[in-house]
């Protein structure tokens, strides 16, 4: 039953016949552009696949893509919004040899789920019309339940470690002394449950993202994006093997690498575009999970190494798009007036 009593007031100014402010309409183009690039990749996974489980992951990963683009669709016409190109047929060779194993795509899925219910559940308390606001619910409460499909096969093939554990409290623990920020000198306290959690995160994330790399960097045609991408791959390794020493330093198992569930093909599956992009979003949201993980941790060595990562990652990114300007392979979301 829910607790909320339902609210008589229906403000005029935000109904169906408003037109779209900023908000509707950047949240939802960053929506159509993510998962017009899914519909490609996913569509390339599922000629490659022969585990069932896994194929029906594939299945509705698709689905629930071709779903939030089509409603995107909708709204954009019925307020005379260009629909953007985002990706095409044009970016995806479908008879291309396989470069992942069929393991590997559900790690994807949960990644790029992930990164998704972080974009919707943004967008939720920002959008003021109810329509464009009951959408990114629905969006978000299909990937939960889609998370929930993933981590079931994930737990059923094996194919991740069991979470760590930590004894349970014998009482409240107040933090009294200063030294509970401790990271690098002095007495240095055992990693805490929140630090633990995001640690663990951004090690999964990020394996995730270097195995992809790795399919990415074998296969990419143009020699510039080529050096870009053998940057990320190291950038990311160090970053793993630091964030692996934090736990393994406290006996505290850590998700493995996937870099064997990548075939030893060159050739390319995708066209440069799709995966230049691709890479450019990828370490985009990596910005908001460390800056989420600086945000619940207090242990200052922790801190040091995400705010490291998140300066290498900028930097990246920002050379990533300037490729990207340079090939002419960025459209613009839509931008406030242009006053001069």
């Amino acid at each position: 039953m829910n607790v909320l009593k339902p609210l008589n007031i229906k403000p005029k100014i935000f109904d169906e016949t408003q037109p779209f402010t900023s908000f509707e309409m950047g949240k939802l183009w960053a929506t159509y552009m993510g998962n017009s690039m899914s519909i490609q990749i996913l569509s390339y996974f599922l000629e490659h696949c022969e585990d069932e489980d896994v194929k029906h992951l594939l299945e509705n990963g698709l689905a629930l893509s071709k779903d939030f683009t089509q409603r995107i669709k909708g709204f954009f016409e019925k307020e005379n919004i260009p629909i953007p190109i985002g990706f095409t047929k044009d970016d995806v060779n479908l008879g291309a040899p396989r470069l992942y194993a069929d393991q590997f795509y559900v790690h994807y899925l949960k990644y790029a789920a992930k990164a998704g219910m972080s974009l919707y559940a943004v967008a939720v308390p920002l959008m003021m019309r109810e329509d464009v606001r009951e959408f990114f619910v629905y969006c978000n409460e299909c990937t939960a339940v889609f998370i929930g499909q993933i981590n079931s096969v994930l737990a059923e093939k094996k194919y991740i470690n069991v979470p760590p554990s930590i004894p349970i409290p014998d009482g409240i623990d107040k933090v009294e002394q200063q030294s509970y920020l401790n990271g690098f000198l002095g007495d240095v306290r055992p990693l805490q449950a929140m630090e633990i959690i995001h640690l663990w995160d951004n090690i999964e994330n990020n394996v995730t993202s270097m195995a992809l790399l790795l399919g990415f960097h074998q296969s990419v045609q143009d020699q510039k994006i080529k050096a870009l991408f053998k940057r990320g791959l190291d950038m990311t390794d160090k970053a793993v093997k630091q964030y692996k020493e934090k736990m393994h330093a406290e006996h505290i198992q850590t998700p493995g690498y996937l870099d064997h569930l990548v075939q030893p093909t060159t050739f390319p599956p995708f066209s440069d575009k799709i995966m230049l992009f691709h890479k450019v979003d990828m370490f985009a949201m990596k910005i908001r999970s460390f800056g989420n993980s600086m945000a619940v941790t207090a242990r200052r060595d922790l801190n040091f190494l995400y705010g490291r990562t998140l300066m290498s990652i900028g930097l990246f990114v920002d050379d990533g798009m300037n490729i990207l300007i340079e090939k002419g392979w960025v459209e613009s979301p839509p931008t406030a007036y242009d006053r001069d």
